[in-house]
């Protein structure tokens, strides 16, 4: 009987995981036209690259996943003294940490039909796990995620609590990709 039942049990999660494989993606790269800035009352400003990998599927967005990079020093604030200052130790650490990463562990939709990407995110060679919304327009061979979220700059050692640096910052994003 507990061979029979072993048994039945081999044979669905086979069934399962097999049928979770089968869920087709397509694979998209990120191209121009992407934006990554962050706001707050000082300091504000951008990121000029972001690259990654996106596997999408309208029908199916939970086999979705998406793994990004972004170059901490393409970063713009309008002031190049700014700018430099973001690259030392007390920051983002440039030399060390050259790369902001992202790569999710689930993908849901909301009641609005927008996409929760929930992932990793490392800054600074620290992780957190985090949530991103994300809106999607387009179809095909281009596809264009939106969003707005929240970091907390602190959980991250990016800068020291400061009364005139915001420790949450506001990140907005438009990601377009294509096949």
């Amino acid at each position: 009987m507990k061979k029979s039942l072993l048994f039945i049990v081999y044979i669905g999660l086979m069934v399962t995981s097999t049928s979770i494989a089968l869920i087709p993606t397509d694979d998209f790269k990120v191209t121009e036209g992407h934006s990554i800035a962050f706001k707050s009352a000082d300091p504000s400003g951008k990121f000029k690259e972001i690259s990654g990998d996106v596997s999408y599927n309208a029908s199916s967005p939970t086999s979705s996943t998406f793994n990004l990079k972004i170059p901490v020093n393409t970063i713009s604030t309008g002031n190049g003294m700014m700018n430099k200052k973001a690259m030392t130790k007390e920051w983002f650490d440039e030399e060390t940490y050259p790369s902001i990463k992202f790569k999710s562990t689930s993908v849901t939709k909301d009641g609005k039909g927008d996409l929760q990407i929930k992932g990793d995110l490392t800054l600074k060679g620290i992780t957190k796990e985090c949530t991103i919304p994300a809106s999607v327009s387009g179809s095909g061979s281009k596809i264009t995620f939106k969003g707005t979220f929240y970091v907390n700059r602190i959980d991250f050692k990016v800068g020291k609590k400061s009364e005139t640096v915001p420790d949450k910052m506001k990140i907005v994003y438009e990601l377009p990709v294509s096949k």
